[in-house]
């Protein structure tokens, strides 16, 4: 009985690890999805309910990223090295933390996103980078020979440098226009978190190049 138990300790599970990260992935994209949809939404009970389900879907990657480390810490074996698969399950649980972070901004500050032709650019920026994000990590398992994680990690590049020049033109006008100086603090925390989000999607891409040009 031993024995088998320390066999099975050595065999690999690619599938675990990868099917856990497709589903953070997933997941990431449904709170891009979800956070777009709580911009462009006037109602302030039905922005509510959209917060509470990203919520809800920050949790849920909590509890996978605390499945990855668990199955770190059981198995031997690993599809790649192991500072890596915890490199990139961190930086996912920080994209959700973020976008999560974003919605409760909305939300205890009360602030009408629909007002801020910024908020929604920031908004559709995370949506798309999210997209991408989720296509480089469902594609990971066949990284030595994928062309379509090539493409994304240059599109969530892109996507980053664009969430920079919102940024910068955002606070710009924040600055200039914004005489309510309350609101003013509001907005650019929530600026600066929405950016944040970019950020964090490029680090994910980051962790995923490095681990392409270590299996290259």
């Amino acid at each position: 009985m031993f024995l088998n138990d320390l066999i099975k300790n050595f065999l690999p599970k690619d599938k675990v690890f990868f099917s856990l990260f497709e589903e953070m992935g997933d997941n990431v994209f449904t709170m891009g999805i979800l956070l777009d949809e709580m911009v462009g939404n006037a109602n302030l009970n039905e922005r509510n309910a959209i917060s509470i389900k990203i919520e809800d879907l920050e949790h849920l990657n909590d509890e996978l990223t605390h499945k990855i480390f668990v199955e770190l810490g059981q198995n031997f074996i690993t599809p790649f090295d192991r500072e890596d698969i915890h490199y990139l399950a961190t930086a996912l649980d920080d994209v959700a933390d973020y976008i999560h972070a974003c919605s409760k901004k909305i939300t205890l500050y009360k602030l009408d996103p629909t007002s801020d032709i910024a908020i929604s650019k920031f908004s559709e920026l995370i949506k798309l980078s999210c997209e991408q994000v989720r296509i480089i990590v469902k594609d990971l398992k066949n990284m030595r020979k994928s062309t379509e994680i090539s493409n994304a990690l240059i599109k969530i590049n892109s996507i980053e440098n664009q969430a920079d020049d919102v940024y910068d033109l955002s606070i710009e006008s924040l600055f200039e226009h914004e005489n309510d100086i309350k609101l003013m603090i509001k907005k650019r925390e929530l600026f600066q978190m929405m950016e944040m989000v970019s950020d964090k999607c490029e680090d994910v891409s980051n962790v995923i190049e490095t681990i392409l040009i270590k299996y290259s």
